[in-house]
């Protein structure tokens, strides 16, 4: 089981990537999204993000008991979250994927009100609303640059 809950929360082990594990997460990500744009099924898309949400809210709770503390370091599982979030529903040519990640990595580590009190929430859940919260924020970023540079960003 701890196996299973390394795998997981650490998005099959790229959690453990010796310089900034939250941006090789958030990289890692893009690989599920460009998997999920193949497939090219919204309803796809936000079940990912369903399951993604809560795998890692439960991977996320045992990971801190694993690893010790509070948000460990390995656990990118809300990264990879946050990213989804980020670039859901949006057809985007990859300078607007490559914009997406920019906006994300910033809402992520700036974690404008409320993302940083989501922080507080109980295990897995502060792991993964805080990174949610991000996604959003990237999300809204990301349309309103789509809205603005529609030629540059649109596939």
């Amino acid at each position: 089981m701890k196996r299973t809950v390394l795998l997981v929360s650490t998005f099959g082990y790229v959690g453990f990537f010796p310089v900034a594990p939250g941006t090789a997460g958030s990289a890692a990500a893009l690989v599920l999204y460009a998997v999920l744009r193949w497939i090219g099924s919204p309803a796809a898309e936000f079940a990912t993000i369903a399951v993604v949400l809560a795998l890692g809210v439960w991977a996320g709770t045992r990971s801190e008991a694993l690893l010790g503390g509070t948000d460990p370091g390995p656990v990118v599982i809300d990264e990879v979250l946050g990213m989804l979030i980020t670039l859901a529903g949006m057809p985007l040519s990859l300078t607007g994927v490559l914009l997406g990640f920019v906006c994300f990595r910033i809402f992520d580590i700036v974690k404008p009100f409320p993302a940083r009190r989501l922080e507080d929430a109980p295990g897995g859940w502060g792991i993964m609303l805080d990174d949610a919260a991000a996604g959003v924020y990237g999300q809204v970023a990301l349309r309103l640059l789509v809205w603005v540079w529609p030629a540059s960003m649109v596939a």
